[in-house]
């Protein structure tokens, strides 16, 4: 009872730390898990079968990649030679190194640690063990938060000597961590007022139009004619492969560039809303680069003049709850302005 309570009062710390709020995985987050365990017996254990162990666990990710898990469990299903039920329990501390990246669909980890059992013995009581544990597996992300983990564990008794192994199954819930990039909010545009007299200068026939600056018929600044080229780049499900039958709107956005050396440009990757929020934040920067690469090593754009951005699934521009909506969505953008010579 004891280490129920135990295991109770950390699982409460760390959840009541934690908030619901953000949801990357990495530095901070909690994993809580449910989980199922075949436990194959040293024969030194003189039971009649193997044990089927069932249980939870609480992780706190001490880095992207570094995990601090403590998990609990009981022994079901073991009998002794003379037919005695066997019961006990587990209680474990292990740290795992994760594979990948946060928001990836699938991590692989390596796992180390220490488990305290105590189990009833056949013919000598309760029996308590000290192990040092190593096992591996993998947990495959199939949103933001929810996973689904299988792995194996080698057991090593340190007290007796002998090795068990177990195999695991089990489904958990991952929150908290850090923050999602908060995109930058656009800056106002402010008119100017340099004689303080309350109104937008150049207004009323520009009467503070500065010297020497080429004026319209009515006095004011004369505004040369902005020329625009934009550029749409539609991508298949989860790639981010530039189509050749979009080479050739990249080439007109490259001759446009060439025209006006003075221009720069901003491409910017979008993806649909499928598949967990970071897993989409880096897939619309591959895009973004993609688009990128052609516009410089293919026709010739200095790599100077531009930048690549990735903004996820964070601005669609159509219905994600259809296939048509999805296939919009999955694109690159860019525009490139200056003014008519």
């Amino acid at each position: 009872m004891k280490l129920k309570n135990t295991l109770g009062i950390a699982i409460g710390t760390l959840v009541a730390a934690t908030s619901f709020g953000a949801l990357a995985q990495g530095q901070g987050a909690v994993e809580g898990e449910i989980f199922a365990k075949k436990e194959y017996y040293d024969s030194q254990r003189d039971f009649k079968n193997d044990g089927n162990l069932f249980g939870g666990s609480v992780g706190y990710f001490l880095t992207d990649d570094v995990e601090l898990r403590l998990g609990y469990d009981t022994v079901h299903n073991v009998r002794a030679d003379d037919g005695r039920n066997i019961k006990g329990q587990d209680l474990a501390l292990d740290a795992l190194y994760h594979f990948n990246n946060p928001g990836d669909l699938l991590r692989p980890y390596l796992s180390a640690g220490f488990s305290d059992q105590s189990i009833g013995q056949n013919g000598s009581g309760r029996n308590h063990s000290t192990f040092a544990n190593l096992g591996g597996g993998a947990k495959l992300y199939f949103t933001e938060n929810f996973y689904a983990r299988a792995g194996v564990e080698a057991q090593y008794n340190i007290d007796q000597g002998d090795t068990e192994w177990a195999p695991s199954v089990g489904i958990g819930v991952n929150f908290g961590g850090g923050s999602k990039p908060v995109a930058p909010a656009p800056v106002a545009e402010v008119c100017s007022d340099a004689d303080n007299d309350g109104v937008c200068d150049n207004v009323d026939k520009c009467p503070d139009t500065p010297a020497n600056v080429t004026v319209d018929a009515d006095g004011c600044p004369a505004v040369a004619e902005v020329v625009r080229v934009e550029l749409d780049v539609k991508f298949d499900f989860d790639k981010s492969v530039v189509k050749p039958n979009s080479y050739g709107d990249i080439k007109n956005l490259a001759d446009f560039m060439q025209q006006y050396p003075s221009t720069r440009t901003t491409v910017e990757g979008h993806t649909d809303s499928v598949g967990p929020d970071a897993y989409n934040q880096k897939l619309s920067q591959r895009r973004a680069n993609a688009v990128k690469d052609v516009l410089v090593n293919k026709y010739g754009v200095g790599s100077s003049r531009v930048n690549s951005v990735g903004y996820g699934e964070s601005r669609p521009v159509a219905d994600n709850a259809t296939e048509a909506g999805r296939a919009v969505n999955r694109r690159v953008e860019a525009q490139v302005e200056a003014q008519a010579k």
